[in-house]
């Protein structure tokens, strides 16, 4: 099974929200030492993830819902497009004369 690739929306949500919340983190929270500031780091990492893991993906489209018009009942079957197309018109050969 395939593992379903991010969305631009997720992808947007989850990094704006890793930076927003490490900026905001280390400055309410004076973090000078190193195991601090990887503490903020994960923490920040942590939540971007979260926040574009719940990021709802768009319903898969269907393809018989394309095209319908809104009243239009689902049992009625659509009657099929006839093409009316001339046949192509035949040209005679012509032949090349020899040099």
């Amino acid at each position: 099974m395939a593992m379903p690739r991010p969305t631009v929306a997720q992808l947007a949500y989850g990094s704006c929200t890793v930076i927003l919340s490490t900026f905001a983190m280390l400055l309410l929270s004076g973090a000078s030492s190193a195991v601090d500031v990887t503490f903020v780091a994960v923490s920040a990492l942590a939540l971007g993830l979260l926040v574009a893991m719940t990021v709802p993906r768009p319903a898969p489209r269907r393809p018989g819902a394309v095209g319908r018009p809104a009243g239009a009942e689902r049992s009625v079957a659509p009657e099929p497009v006839r093409a009316a197309v001339a046949p192509p018109a035949r040209e005679p050969v012509r032949e090349r004369a020899a040099p």
